[in-house]
């Protein structure tokens, strides 16, 4: 948890920093945001949630929109933001995020030109891409999304054969993801399954305007976020942008970890580089 927070924290300061500028506005939307407060359940360590991170980044947005299912997590995120000098720009939403982006999409669109940024961190496969889709309309919308490597893994080797849609197709946005696990079922479970689904994901990004997307496919620019006692995977971060500067942003946050050492990523040629 910590690691991703980090770096979120450190794109919202890049991303804000370089942008304020050159926008008459700015939003930030946070659709699984929580209370704004959350527990490592490994180290019982308390961090500010993304919420609150981004009401303490290092330039403010000019509007933000925290949404979470569990009204008692928006109670006491209310709370916590009325003690920011930017409540007045905050917009608290109890309900499901899937049904409430619409109505948030269509205000953004409404309002004079702006950069925005939305994160999309469900705590498992409760993200549909037809919520995907709806932000992907507005113009200028960077995306930082959960795609949870643990959460399919529990879920797959039933729903791959349901005959219903299944929170997996939700997620991905159609059933092509059961021939992909079906293919590698059949050849004896090698590696690389999720590297494939990915791929899946970042493909149907493509078809909704964000050129850039496929970029990183094969560069590292999916941190895997693993557990901190066991190092089991849990999540990866998966980033689009219909703007190389975005990803520009992406790559130079990613490329130190959460104790500012450097990651080695992959060039294009397959080369490691720092």
């Amino acid at each position: 948890m910590a690691v991703k927070l980090d770096y979120l924290r450190r794109y919202l300061n890049a991303f804000t920093t370089a942008m304020r500028d050159h926008w008459p506005a700015m939003h930030y939307i946070d659709l699984f945001s929580g209370s704004g407060k959350c527990r490592d359940r490994n180290t019982e360590n308390v961090h500010l949630g993304s919420p609150l991170i981004a009401l303490t980044a290092t330039h403010p947005f000019t509007g933000y929109y925290f949404v979470d299912l569990n009204a008692g997590n928006i109670d006491a995120l209310k709370r916590r933001s009325t003690a920011s000098s930017l409540a007045a720009r905050v917009k608290c939403i109890a309900g499901d995020s899937n049904l409430v982006v619409d109505r948030i999409a269509a205000e953004i669109r409404s309002k004079s030109s702006s950069l925005n940024l939305a994160f999309l961190d469900p705590s498992g496969l409760e993200l549909r891409w037809e919520t995907v889709v709806a932000l992907s309309q507005v113009r200028r919308m960077d995306l930082i999304i959960y795609y949870p490597h643990l959460g399919l893994n529990l879920n797959m080797k039933k729903a791959v054969g349901s005959p219903t849609e299944t929170a997996a197709d939700h997620f991905f946005g159609g059933a092509e993801w059961r021939r992909i696990r079906q293919d590698w079922e059949r050849k004896g479970r090698p590696k690389g399954l999720h590297r494939s689904l990915i791929d899946l994901y970042k493909r149907r990004l493509m078809l909704l305007g964000y050129s850039e997307v496929l970029r990183g496919s094969d560069l590292g620019d999916e941190p895997l976020i693993r557990s901190s006692r066991t190092r089991a995977p849990l999540y990866y971060l998966l980033f689009a942008s219909k703007h190389p500067l975005g990803h520009q942003f992406w790559r130079s946050v990613i490329r130190k970890d959460v104790h500012g050492q450097m990651r080695m990523l992959l060039d294009g040629t397959g080369t490691y580089v720092l």
